[in-house]
């Protein structure tokens, strides 16, 4: 198992969610539905969905659904290919909806990043490294 093809988020309000995602951040979908059971968004390499949170908890395990609590040690990235893109990412974030919980700044290692959370509460990283390079599909290469 070295993939990993979707990520599904739980989310509370699908419709919230959807706009959020599909109408002010422009994640890419065929689903015209403003309150679908899932989404799935096609974006480059993984792709993410959106399902709702009691759903997808009780998919683990109806018996003894999974509580929700915490940070969960987990955050989603996109990877910019300027500062000036991690600026207008994040202020497009906010201007969604999203908290912005880490205004971009250079970090430890070099690099220039932010942090906002999804109407769900899920951490987005918005990262620039000047050693970073993309392939064909601007998926981020890792050596």
């Amino acid at each position: 198992m070295n993939r990993v093809h979707l990520i599904t988020l739980g989310v509370k309000d699908m419709r919230r969610s959807v706009k959020f995602y599909r109408d002010e951040l422009g994640f890419p979908t065929n689903e015209k539905a403003d309150d679908p059971e899932i989404i799935f968004f096609n974006t480059p390499g993984s792709k993410i969905s959106l399902y709702a949170l009691e759903s997808l908890a009780e998919d683990i395990n109806k018996a003894d659904p999974p509580e929700r609590g915490g940070f969960p040690g987990v955050t989603l990235a996109f990877n910019a290919k300027s500062e000036q893109e991690v600026d207008e990412v994040m202020a497009r974030a906010e201007a969604a909806g999203a908290r912005i919980v880490k205004a971009p700044e250079k970090v430890f290692w070099g690099g220039y990043s932010g942090y906002f959370t999804d109407p769900d509460g899920y951490y987005w990283e918005v990262a620039y490294g000047e050693m970073w390079e993309f392939d064909e599909n601007d998926m981020l290469i890792i050596s």
